[in-house]
């Protein structure tokens, strides 16, 4: 196997120093542990952010040198500023909303590329220090949009894979950025670009189109500054074997016996809270089902985890306000003296929890508004070792396009998603276990070590041709902004 350098915006460990000792372990989420074997195997680095040490002592940050080298990654730094720029204003504030279709999100002066390029650049720069001739590259997500391109033009000869996590937007919504053409360019540097979805594909090489001039041959690859390009389709998963197991164990059962305990049915949503995840639409939704069907009045209840996210950012400040008033409003108007509607935690909670909640749901709310793929909805499904319970999942997430026995609902159509959920309420036991099985053969089968393991063998196939002539326009020398 090619030695793999991963680069990424975070590093795949939570590293922290305050004075009085450091810790730096292996962190959880979806792509730190995908990539963990192929990275442990392979023999290479891991690059990207650690996170804010600026409160480290010189000894300290000694120590998380030393514990980071064992684990072969390297640490890019950036200033506080260049964190809040780079990181916050340009990836959370401008790009984020924009490939959400959220362009109502973004701010008045929409600024900061020239940070955005130089982040870019330093993440360049420890990329062309570490790597090896026959090395792979891949990197990750719309942080890093330029990187691909900046590589290319220092390491002409490299295996160079970039991948999107996060939808790319229709043409008529990305063209509001000034900026497109210099972030497409960058991505282009890549031999293989990838998507969660065709539909995000198919927007991307309208873009091309549009932009270019470019045309995508049969095999979805197009020619690019005399070298051809592969567009690929890898849906991303969870590691489900492993989230089975924990599922299954003892303090999560019970757990799961306290979650129920006086609840006929449980209605669960898990998000971020994010304006893309469909909250206050789905809150909404079960508000009207109260009114519509006044039989589950005192049965059911709807338990909403909201995680806190990005609190720098002026937008999410608002949409938490706006969102616990109308969790608010909703338990005024409808709450009993003995029952509470919605149970709303605005909070992290620990792993076993959210483990106890997906096997104690009876209905799990996957409603986002545009979500590239929603791991959720796949973490949920392979939680379900016994086989019940209905996932309601938006149309407009990424995993629509495999959960097909999923509930599929259009989250902006209020009246729908409550016909959903009355349905999924009545569902008969063999319907449901039915569906769930079909659901658990695709997650189990389709996990994120084959979605690392696809993109990865499509990476390493590359054979850069060179040609003496692109379709269409040829594409610009990418400007620094």
């Amino acid at each position: 196997m090619p030695r793999l350098i991963i680069v990424s915006n975070r590093l795949p460990v939570t590293v922290s120093a305050d004075g009085e000792g450091t810790v730096v372990h292996h962190s959880s989420g979806g792509l730190a542990t995908g990539l963990r074997v192929p990275h442990e195997r392979s023999g290479g680095i891991w690059i990207g952010w650690p996170g804010d040490l600026s409160e480290a002592t010189p000894e300290e940050a000694l120590a998380i040198e030393e514990r980071l080298r064992e684990m072969n990654v390297v640490p890019v730094g950036l200033t506080r500023e260049e964190q809040h720029v780079y990181y916050e204003h340009v990836c959370n504030a401008v790009i984020w909303p924009l490939c959400h279709d959220r362009i109502d999100q973004l701010p008045l002066l929409v600024e900061g590329w020239g940070v955005y390029e130089r982040v870019n650049r330093r993440f360049a720069d420890l990329v062309v220090e570490h790597y090896q001739p026959g090395d792979l590259i891949w990197v990750h997500d719309y942080q890093l949009m330029r990187l691909p391109a900046l590589l290319r033009e220092r390491l002409p000869d490299a295996r160079i894979g970039f991948f999107l996590h996060i939808p790319f937007p229709n043409p008529e919504i990305f063209f509001a950025l000034p900026t497109r053409r210099w972030l497409v360019e960058g991505m282009m540097g890549a031999d293989l670009v990838g998507f969660h979805t065709r539909r995000y594909r198919g927007h991307f090489t309208a873009a091309l189109r549009r932009l270019f001039g470019i045309e995508p041959s049969a095999d979805a690859s197009v020619l690019w500054s005399h070298r051809r390009v592969a567009l690929g389709v890898f849906p991303m998963s969870v590691d489900a074997a492993n989230i089975a197991e924990r599922a299954s164990a003892p303090e999560v059962a019970a757990e799961r016996a306290e979650l129920r305990a006086g609840v006929d049915r449980l209605l669960v949503g898990i998000d971020r809270l994010d304006y893309s995840k469909g909250i206050p639409r789905r809150l909404l939704a079960f508000e009207r089902l109260l009114i519509e069907h006044p039989e589950w009045r005192e049965r059911v209840r709807f338990t909403q985890i909201a995680v806190p996210s990005r609190g720098g950012v002026r937008a999410y400040r608002r949409f938490r306000r706006d969102v616990d008033a109308l969790v608010g409003r909703i338990n005024g108007e409808h709450a009993t003296p003995t029952w509470i509607p919605v149970h709303y935690i605005y909070n992290t909670v620990p792993e076993s929890t959210l483990l106890a909640l997906y096997r104690a749901a009876d209905v799990m709310l996957v409603t986002p508004v545009r979500d590239g793929m929603n791991l959720v909805a796949k973490e949920f499904v392979a939680s379900r070792v016994d086989e019940d319970g209905v996932l309601v999942l938006s149309e407009f997430a990424g995993a629509a396009d495999e959960l097909s026995e999923a509930l599929i609902v259009n989250p902006y159509d209020i009246d729908g998603v409550v016909v959903a959920l009355d349905a999924a309420l009545n569902m008969a036991g063999m319907e449901r276990r039915a569906r769930m099985k079909t659901l658990r053969a695709q997650v189990l089968t389709h996990d994120v070590h084959r979605w690392a393991a696809s993109f990865l063998d499509a990476l390493a196939a590359v054979r850069r041709r060179k040609s003496r002539r692109t379709s269409g326009a040829s594409p610009d020398k990418a400007v620094q902004k």
